[in-house]
């Protein structure tokens, strides 16, 4: 008898494509639609209920995860299908600081390995929720990482005041960018 990990494995076509995505990744989803993925606030990636545990799986997936509009999809050559976020899709979970005032740098990595500097293109930025503010940057293509609390407190750590634009403001610098942290209510 197959485990439900063995199950949710065999949504995964075999191979290797050499740093291009699989033949479909999905296979037998022509009348694709909601098959019960999803991503928890906390990262984990979940099938009909179960987790995914394989995080070479979870990567996988990941590569082909695509925001369009306010909906999040897995992406194949063939099909798309829906995928329920709970916050963001990723979530940072180690932060690397080159240098230092302006010219520093701020480096994410995710719990998919993804690597990202904060830039111009790659802003670090603050979604309203009830109770405050939560702390992100942007990975890839409108696709964002909540920071994990220990990775937003060595962000605060960092943060300095600058008078950006004649206003004088608290955040951080990296990538040549000034990112404002949220101060009062919204």
């Amino acid at each position: 008898m197959m485990s439900d990990q063995d199950k949710r494995d065999g949504l995964v076509a075999s191979g290797k494509g050499g740093g291009k995505p699989p033949k479909p990744l999905l296979p037998n989803l022509n009348n694709c639609g909601d098959i019960g993925l999803k991503i928890a606030r906390d990262g984990t990636w979940f099938y009909q209920g179960g987790p995914i545990n394989r995080k070479p799986l979870v990567k996988l997936f990941a590569s082909v995860l695509r925001r369009e509009g306010d909906g999040f999809y897995l992406v194949t050559p063939v099909e798309k299908v829906p995928i329920a976020v709970e916050a963001e899709p990723f979530v940072a979970v180690e932060l690397t600081q080159d240098g230092s005032g302006a010219g520093q740098s701020l480096t994410f990595r995710t719990n998919v390995d993804d690597v990202v500097t904060a830039d111009r293109e790659h802003p670090i930025g603050f979604r309203a929720e009830p109770g405050g503010h939560a702390p992100f940057v942007v990975v890839r293509e409108g696709l964002r990482a909540r920071l994990a609390r220990p990775v937003y407190y060595e962000l605060t750590a960092l943060a300095v005041e600058a008078d950006v634009g004649g206003h004088i403001g608290t955040g951080v610098w990296s990538g040549g960018a000034f990112f404002p942290f949220p101060m009062g209510e919204d």
